[in-house]
């Protein structure tokens, strides 16, 4: 084995810092003074979006389950530091510098990372021997081992991507099973061969299908005839606009069919096509269990190769070859293995795991009531509220708060909710009215003050304004050079109105950025860089659209006329300066959806409205529809039938882009960007640890999708936490909050007054 330490892993991501030449002295990340808070019997009850009550380690979806569960509840393997620089060596301390002072992190576990001489990389994980869950019992080697066995069950359908990841003997574990709901629904209704399965297991998924199933897929139709004009009992037609193809005189059972077809009879996975009814709430539970009750019906290993126990408090986790986004899907929650499966069933050396292979049964069971080492313990949910309180085996030392409670709070409450005092804490989307609301509040007319206090830090993620290359082309080819000059006559126009808009909306607490990435992002290009560009600022020769010093309207103008060049050079027909016909495939008029409540709402509607109304003037109509119900977007994209669109994209540590723009990545099809040569670069990238070299292939990705102008990048945001300055003692609060450090990090240390 060659010992070469994988180094530039450790540096997963670096912003760009305001730094000091004298750092100040390190401050413990983390770490807890139990007790310290005179206030500590007073509950801190902090005002929540709206919870699903899925918390759990494995199936947590939403951003309220998620952070509730992952931040307070759980232990997580691994953190990142201020910069988004992954700690593999936490458990003694590591210190970091982070805007000129220095930052000391503790982890529960270290990672060594070794490249082999065979290509593959062993990842050795090293445990604190002192850690206990919330319940006393000891943290364990074993407890890690049977959460990536859960996350690598053939029958497990959560948001965990681990098993994606190339680690040896992987494939051979997960191959030769398959579930109930797709060995009954590939056999067929007049099966009678029931070697898999029994008559009666048959019957009942038919059944189901036939009946919950299709109620399932007629409201969907009644959905489609009541908002897209859909004639009343026209299944094809309503399976269409949902993104189906069926054959004429096709039933709602048909309809079902094929949306269980698409997902792979995962009833989990179906549920994201419901309208009105959900599969979850209507079909038998011995029927929903079908779907994650795994068969075996071939050869199938009984353990996986590349996780090998190496002590009470270690493991090694060996991947076959070298995968950037790895120590990220490595760093899990570790989870009580007696808790959410069976003790009794655990045995390495036999090759058992904690729970039977192929039923995960008794872990979902557990999903609503986790438990885990993090620094609260979870009591209920109840009245739209979580109750938690403190672990007093944390490992950092028990929390200064002994109790949380995490309220549900609408959006326009949260700063009111503040004020009054049925809050005490809360994260309100910032804007510039955002802004006025909280500093009118604080005698001294800042955002900071003797009421309320907000701290800001860059939202790890973008927004922008997308469009589909399958719908806003020039004959068939999204990809031909004509289809780019149409996108690019409408990004040229669109992009002109960001700077006012934006700073209209957000003030400062948001900017507008040039490159489809987040601007928090290691691989996001700066402009000191050589070859910074601002997006859509050329015209169709190449020539550069604004000269210093011109006005906002001496701005617009320029890129309506650089937008008559691309326009032209797609195909369409101008005359005196106005478009009279558009080419084969293309279209005078296309429509942009914006989920502004109706209302307006929203930082991009501005920029819609103000390029609106310069296509008006040369013959171009740009339809604004504002949605009143943001599900109507997100049911659009899913069926690839949006043209234009406004939304946001959330970010991690690591910038790998294979999700959303990898021809197989799971959201690709919302740009139909199908391009061998971008999958190549993604991929490149991927399988890098240099990170200078990743930096270089990402800027090579991101040109190629401003080229491809499937994306206009629009604005990165800061998120705001706001506090009460009556009830919260401010010198506890996270200090230099980032996008990778937040104030759930250090919840352990916050204090009430």
């Amino acid at each position: 084995m060659k010992k070469k330490k994988i180094v530039s892993l450790l540096l997963v991501a670096t912003m760009a810092l305001s730094m000091v030449a004298c750092g100040k002295k390190a401050d413990d990340a983390g770490k807890s003074e139990s007790g310290a808070s005179n206030g500590s019997d007073t509950p801190l009850v902090i005002g929540w979006d709206a919870m699903s009550q899925k918390f759990s380690p494995f199936f947590a979806e939403s951003h309220p389950d998620m952070y509730l569960d992952d931040k307070c509840v759980q232990l997580e393997m691994l953190k990142v530091d201020r910069a988004g620089q992954y700690i593999l060596d936490g458990i003694d301390g590591y210190t970091a510098e982070y805007n000129g002072t220095e930052y000391t992190y503790y982890t529960p576990a270290n990672i060594d990372v070794t490249e082999n001489e065979d290509g593959s990389v062993t990842y050795s994980i090293k445990l604190r021997e002192d850690l206990k869950f919330s319940d006393g019992e000891p943290v364990t080697i074993d407890d890690v081992i049977f959460s990536y066995y859960v996350v690598s069950d053939p029958t497990y359908d959560g948001p965990s991507t681990f098993a994606s990841l190339p680690v040896k003997g992987m494939e051979e574990y997960r191959s030769g099973v398959s579930t109930l709901s797709v060995l009954i629904a590939e056999a067929g209704k007049d099966n009678t061969d029931f070697t898999n399965f029994t008559e009666e297991q048959q019957k009942a998924f038919w059944d189901a299908c036939a009946n919950e199933g299709a109620a399932f897929a007629q409201s969907i139709v009644d959905y489609m005839v009541a908002n897209a004009g859909v004639a009343e009992g026209d299944v094809k037609a309503a399976a269409a606009g949902w993104g189906f193809d069926l054959a004429d005189g096709a039933t709602t059972e048909d309809f079902f069919m094929a949306i269980g077809e698409q997902y792979g009879w995962n009833f989990s996975s179906m549920d994201k096509e419901a309208a009105d009814v959900t599969i979850a709430d209507s079909f038998p539970e011995d029927v929903l269990a079908m779907s994650t009750t795994g068969v075996e019906t071939g050869e199938s290993a009984d353990h996986i190769e590349g996780i090998v126990k190496t002590g009470d408090y270690s493991c090694d986790v060996i991947v076959t070859e070298f995968s950037a986004p790895a120590i990220e899907k490595l760093a899990t929650d570790i989870a009580p293995m007696h808790y959410y499966g069976d003790a009794s069933l655990y045995d390495y050396d036999n090759n058992k795991f904690g729970f039977p292979k192929n039923d995960l049964s008794i872990v979902r069971e557990k999903t609503t009531a986790p438990m885990g080492a993090g620094p609260y313990k979870f009591v209920e949910y109840k009245n739209k509220i979580a109750y938690l309180e403190a672990n007093e085996n944390y490992y950092l030392g028990a929390p200064a708060i002994k109790s949380i409670q995490f309220k549900e709070t609408a959006g326009p409450d949260k700063v009111p909710g503040v004020v009054q005092g049925t809050i005490d804490l809360t994260e309100p989307s910032m804007s510039k009215a955002t802004a006025e609301q909280i500093a009118a509040e604080n005698s001294n007319g800042e955002i900071a003050g003797d009421v309320l206090t907000a701290t800001l830090a860059d939202n790890l993620g973008y927004g922008y304004i997308g469009m589909c290359a399958k719908n806003v082309k020039v004959g068939n080819d999204p990809a031909s050079e004509a289809s780019k000059n149409l996108r690019k006559a409408i990004a040229t126009v669109i992009a002109a109105y960001r700077d006012v808009v934006i700073d209209s909306y957000y003030g400062d607490s948001a900017d507008v950025i040039q490159y489809p990435i987040s601007n928090s992002s290691w691989a996001a290009p700066q402009k000191s860089d050589p070859d910074y560009e601002i997006a859509f600022s050329k015209d169709v020769d190449g020539n550069p659209i604004y000269t210093e010093g011109m006005s906002d309207d001496e701005k617009y103008d320029a890129a309506l006329k650089a937008a008559l060049g691309f326009f032209e050079a797609a195909g369409y027909t101008v005359t005196d300066g106005k478009l009279t016909a558009a080419p084969s495939g293309a279209k005078l008029s296309y429509e942009a959806m914006i989920p502004a409540d109706g209302t307006g709402d929203h930082p991009a509607f501005g920029i819609l409205t103000g390029a609106k109304e310069s296509f008006d003037k040369i013959g171009f109509e740009l339809v604004i529809n504002d949605l009143s119900d943001s599900s109507v977007l997100w049911d659009t994209l899913s069926a690839q039938k949006a043209e234009i669109w406004c939304a946001a994209w959330g970010a991690t540590p690591d910038p790998d882009m294979y999700q959303v723009y990898h021809s197989q990545g799971g959201s690709a099809y919302q740009y139909a960007v199908y391009s061998d040569e971008l999958d190549a670069l993604i991929m490149d990238a991927r399988t890098s640890a240099d990170q200078s070299y990743r930096k270089a292939v990402y800027k090579e990705c991101l040109d190629f999708i401003v080229d491809f102008a499937v994306e206009i990048p629009t604005y990165q945001r800061q998120n705001a936490v706001l506090y009460s300055s009556e009830r919260v003692n401010l010198d506890s609060l996270v200090k230099d909050p980032t996008p990778f450090w937040i104030y759930l990090d250090e919840i352990a240390n916050l204090q009430m007054q």
